[in-house]
């Protein structure tokens, strides 16, 4: 067995693994594509409805503060820590706590939507993304 062996087996290591990650990557694409599809489906069902939207607020992650947003759309867990915005775009609504954001407010970016959430948490406790948003929907106004 030469030292030809050895780099060969790296070789075809190194390349399973980049094939192993971009497939990884291929689905996780796949998966924030229909998540998206979901959440613009929700945005735009919940206006066709007529339900009322909210300004949003951000919460520190140390769960201390709640910091103004300029986003309206609507909270879709009871805990307001996830939200669609009326543009049809899946927010997650926890920060680092700031002074500045106390005093300023707080932009968040969207975030891309799993299809499952809380997949893989501590608690065991996850929900589908489509079950998640038909129920906020079929609460409506009671919803609060």
């Amino acid at each position: 067995m030469g030292s030809d062996d050895g780099l060969d087996w790296r070789e075809r290591q190194r390349h399973a693994v980049r094939a192993h990650a971009e497939a990884e990557e291929r689905r996780r694409a796949t998966e924030h594509a229909e998540a998206a599809e979901l959440v613009a489906w929700f945005a735009a069902e919940a206006t066709r409805r007529g339900l009322p939207t909210t300004r949003l607020t951000a919460r520190a992650h140390d769960g201390r503060g709640r910091y103004r947003t300029r986003l309206t759309g609507w909270y879709v867990d009871r805990a307001r820590t996830r939200a669609v915005d009326t543009e049809g775009r899946f927010h997650l609504l926890s920060v680092p706590p700031r002074l500045r954001f106390r005093l300023f407010g707080v932009d968040p970016m969207p975030d891309p939507a799993p299809l499952v959430l809380g997949r893989g948490g501590r608690d065991g406790e996850s929900i589908p993304l489509r079950t998640l948003l038909s129920r906020r929907l079929e609460a409506g106004d009671d919803w609060r």
